[in-house]
């Protein structure tokens, strides 16, 4: 009766798991699919790139913002105490290109998170009707913010979050990721984005185009002066003083080169483990990892239940259906097919990754990110991020 049981559960999670990803996949537009007008007139974009310790990628980055095509833009590069080449390389390309502006900031004030105190230093010097924020490794493809704006300006919208293409990195990496753009449409719910009464909301650090008037109907970057996952945060802040809000695919226009390998994305998850799923409880994160890991190998483990063939049939089901809302997620991106074939792998590692996390902010004390340890029970204190 207890396989039956956790079986059952299994193909439930994942049944669910495959309605969520279809939904996210049939209403979330491309935004290469947007046309924009052949002529303008276009307002001013206001591009806020906070950089810390971007050297690697901040110049081929910031040449495809320049060279993108928008006919009224500014940059704004906020150099956030970075100890690499960063203010270097960001000073040389201001040299060449009018348009770029570089702020560089020596000392974090107390209370603050590294990049949201360099996205309000940014916002300050700001002039743009629109504000672009967008992390220092984002590329963007000629024609691309014609296209956010109009999709804007044809449904209403003061905000609009763009999925990016994220690069292909090792193969490790490649099966958690297949596992990570799930979750993503599966937390998603695009549909209540429009929803005043829905806790939905949608950010995304790579590209938040805003609308100057409804940010300014926010406490701005000050309200979020705590909040690691400061992207969703932002999201969640707009659409609470009454922002619009939409998300669209933004394969073939916007792309980020994430991470590496699993061992570079074990230092993200750090943050997003503990901020998003676990509101900076080590005791909280751990009972998520466990039940996490108990439903997504249920189906897995079922198959292999022997003597009990209509309990295998049940189980098998449940793989299908897992395959399935894997698969989907990664077609949706145009990333290679493989890596969504093992389900149990990419758990195994994620909880790994998240177990990890927690272990390492008991250690500390805190959340170490960018050079920079932030005491939990501070963080706990200033969070404004809800997670839905």
């Amino acid at each position: 009766m207890l396989w039956w049981l956790y079986v059952a559960l299994g193909l439930a999670y994942w049944l669910l798991n495959l309605v969520a990803v279809i939904r996210a996949v049939r209403t979330v537009p491309r935004l290469a699919s947007v046309t924009p007008p052949d002529h303008g007139p276009w307002p001013r974009v206001s591009h806020v790139v906070p950089a810390c310790n971007e050297a690697a990628q901040l110049g081929p980055a910031l040449r495809s913002r320049l060279d993108e095509g928008y006919p009224d833009a500014e940059f704004l590069v906020v150099n956030d105490r970075s100890t690499d080449n960063t203010g270097a390389l960001a000073d040389q390309l201001a040299a060449t290109d009018a348009r770029l502006r570089v702020l560089h900031i020596a000392d974090l004030p107390a209370g603050w998170l590294g990049k949201v105190h360099a996205l309000h230093r940014g916002t300050q010097l700001a002039t743009g009707e629109w504000l672009l924020f967008s992390d220092a490794d984002v590329h963007l493809q000629p024609g691309t913010l014609t296209r956010a704006l109009t999709h804007c300006e044809q449904h209403g919208l003061d905000h609009l979050g763009v999925l990016p293409d994220i690069d292909r990195g090792t193969r490790p990496l490649d099966i958690v990721m297949a596992m990570f753009l799930r979750m993503f449409c599966i937390l998603l719910r695009p549909r209540a984005l429009a929803d005043p009464r829905s806790r939905a909301a949608i950010g995304v650090g790579a590209f938040n185009l805003v609308r100057r008037s409804a940010f300014a109907r926010t406490p701005g970057f000050e309200g979020l002066r705590l909040d690691v996952v400061d992207d969703l945060a932002l999201g969640q802040m707009l659409k609470q003083h009454g922002a619009r809000s939409g998300v669209v695919n933004g394969h073939d226009c916007v792309g980020v080169r994430w991470y590496e390998s699993v061992r570079d994305m074990a230092g993200g998850a750090e943050k997003a483990a503990l901020a998003s799923f676990a509101a900076f409880s080590v005791v909280r994160l751990t009972a998520v990892c466990f039940v996490l890991l108990a439903l997504e190998l249920a189906p897995f483990v079922g198959v292999f239940v022997v003597g009990r063939p209509a309990l295998q049939v049940v189980a098998a089901g449940g793989v299908l259906c897992a395959l399935a809302a894997q698969l989907i997620p990664s077609a949706w991106f145009a990333r290679p097919w493989w890596p969504a074939l093992f389900p149990p792998v990419a758990v195994v590692l994620s909880v790994a990754l998240m177990l990890r996390a927690g272990w390492l902010a008991v250690r500390r004390g805190g959340l170490m990110w960018r050079g920079t340890l932030y005491p939990t029970e501070m963080l706990r204190r200033g969070a404004r991020l809800r997670f839905p």
